[in-house]
């Protein structure tokens, strides 16, 4: 079977999209898929968050899109059994630039994903830069669906216009089956005002799309990635596992994916 593709997406920065990439890549290897995940984010932040050493540049997403390699041989394997990476190096970003005046520029990461790599994984997640850039282009091209985490807080949904304005672009012209798949509330508590306002005011706007999990503000998932661990590796019996494990088996039932 051929991998899912997803994009995790939202280019206001601080809304917990590498945090969502990690912790849903390692908890669906957790329950036994085998997954592929992407840091396409010059910060490289995903890549410090499951890799204890820092690969050399062209052994990282830059080198293929530069053409120098191909995907396969970038591919790193992770503390977790099930998942492996392809890591950035904040010498992308310069990438970025060389890319502008090239054709086919918007679909070098669809073209990197061959169907040999499809064929090697249930899930490939897509990690986003905070920009509707060429990186988040390519993302959409290549994805099948996008998940978008919006944090709940003021101006929580600054921004998601715009990226569903991208995603309608790509859908006309390069991705006729891109579709936002789900939306994820992060960063959530409860027990303020605020935070229920805008889960109504999410819900007002995406109604199902939204999964009824949301991740509650945690200082475990906040210290997870500096031990260059996953929360279910780093913190297990945390408030922030139980919810990423939460939100697993309600994307696995929509994807059609869950077996009790």
């Amino acid at each position: 079977m051929s991998a899912r593709i997803i994009a995790i997406m939202n280019q206001k920065g601080g809304v917990g999209k590498t945090t969502t990439s990690v912790n849903l890549a390692a908890g669906l290897a957790k329950v036994g898929r085998k997954v592929l995940v992407m840091d396409v984010d010059p910060q490289a932040n995903l890549t410090t968050g499951l890799l204890r050493d820092k690969p050399m540049a062209d052994k990282t997403l830059k080198g293929v899109f530069q053409g120098k390699v191909s995907l396969s041989e970038v591919i790193h394997p992770t503390d977790t059994q099930g998942l492996e990476l392809v890591p950035s190096h904040i010498s992308l970003a310069v990438v970025e630039t060389e890319l502008l005046g090239k054709i086919g520029r918007e679909t070098v990461l669809k073209k990197a994903i061959t169907s040999d790599i499809r064929e090697r994984y249930d899930y490939i997640i897509l990690d986003a830069p905070p920009s509707l850039g060429l990186f988040s282009i390519n993302i959409l091209a290549a994805a099948d669906e996008v998940l978008i985490p919006i944090q709940t807080e003021f101006y929580a949904m600054d921004g998601v216009a715009q990226l569903l304005e991208v995603v309608k672009l790509v859908q006309d012209n390069l991705n006729a089956s891109l579709k936002v798949g789900a939306v994820i509330l992060t960063m959530y508590d409860a027990r303020t005002k605020l935070g229920s306002q805008v889960k109504e005011q999410v819900i007002k706007a995406f109604g199902e799309l939204v999964l009824s999990t949301a991740i509650p503000r945690n200082v475990k998932l906040a210290e997870a990635p500096s031990y260059n661990e996953s929360i279910f590796l780093y913190a297990p019996d945390s408030q922030g596992a139980k919810a990423y494990e939460k939100v697993i088996m309600e994307l696995l039932r929509r994807w059609g994916d869950y077996h009790e």
